[in-house]
């Protein structure tokens, strides 16, 4: 008696598939839904099923199962019309004979979907089109691969698992959605730290001074203008020399008039001081009283420091009177 019973409630048959563009419904490749014979609705009408109707297609080759939903009972005798991309997740071709049943599903609360590219995920909204796109679907079988257009461009999703069974059925349903990375996602290569110098700091800051080169002035080789070689050797100038050539050219203007009278005794030429400029001077009378004028005096100094002249007659006196 339950087996009767069973029979009573339960549809089957055998149709031969062709695309929904056959019969000039392209529009149904945005869903799950399929086009029956009117012959089914009759069959259908006369068994005690549950609604909304929903089926469960097999292709007996190759053992492709599939969950769908039925939009019209428009089709002719012996055929039936599917979506393209569910026909190629059947592996059906055109003509193919494939099993139709009816099945009751339990409602979804939880799918993990997985787009084949990453375009998919620069929409600016995927959550909000993928459920636009959704309400045209009744069901979602684990396994299966679903098509989502948008922009002129189709966009195919796979159904990674779902739950509480492995099909379940999104009418009227609160249904959470995960996302696994789409199957063209590369992870980026990790940054390589830089490695580490095993010295210590102590040793890094030794090393660094002998790196760096001390600035000696006036350190090269003499060269004569006319291009002769040099026959006498010129020592080179150290830096203390430099030190003191820029001590004495910071004196007062008393050292710079000695070093003036000092150049103009010796016989020398140097350039930027007084001595270029040729000066009047008046010839000076001695005074009666023999004793030099004080600018005399000036001139003299720089001359007896210079070399010491010899003087006779410097000594004590004597009177041979005793």
């Amino acid at each position: 008696m339950a087996y009767e019973d069973y029979r009573a409630s339960a549809f089957e048959q055998s149709y031969r598939c062709y695309p929904v563009s056959f019969i000039e419904k392209p529009h149904l490749e945005k869903g799950d839904k399929i086009i029956m014979p009117p012959s089914a609705l009759d069959r259908l009408a006369s068994l005690q099923i549950d609604y909304p109707m929903l089926f469960e297609l097999n292709n007996p080759t190759v053992g492709r199962v599939t969950h769908c939903g039925v939009l019209e009972f428009v089709a002719d005798e012996g055929l039936i019309y599917l979506p393209y991309w569910m026909m190629q997740n059947m592996l059906l071709q055109e003509g193919d004979i494939c099993q139709v049943k009816n099945k009751s599903l339990v409602k979804g609360t939880w799918v993990k979907l997985q787009p084949h590219t990453k375009d998919f995920l620069d929409i600016s909204n995927p959550k909000a089109i993928l459920e636009t796109t959704l309400r045209s679907y009744s069901c979602l079988t684990t396994g299966d691969t679903i098509m989502v257009p948008y922009n002129n461009k189709q966009y195919y999703i796979n159904i990674v698992e779902t739950k509480p069974s492995a099909a379940i059925s999104i009418i009227e349903t609160d249904c959470e959605v995960d996302f696994a990375p789409p199957l063209d996602y590369v992870e980026p290569k990790k940054p390589v730290p830089p490695t580490l110098s095993k010295k210590r700091p102590q040793e890094a800051e030794e090393e660094q001074p002998e790196k760096i080169p001390k600035f000696n002035p006036f350190t090269g080789s003499a060269r004569r203008l006319d291009g002769k070689p040099m026959t006498e050797s010129v020592a080179p100038v150290s830096a203390p020399i430099l030190k003191q050539h820029q001590h004495d050219s910071e004196n007062g203007t008393k050292d710079s008039k000695s070093s003036t009278f000092a150049t103009r005794k010796s016989g020398k030429l140097v350039f930027g001081s007084n001595g270029n400029q040729p000066t009047k001077e008046t010839p000076k009378v001695a005074p009666k009283n023999g004793k030099p004028e004080p600018s005399q005096k000036a001139e003299d100094a720089p001359q007896k420091a210079e070399e010491p002249k010899f003087q006779a007659f410097t000594g004590k006196k004597y009177s041979l009177k005793g």
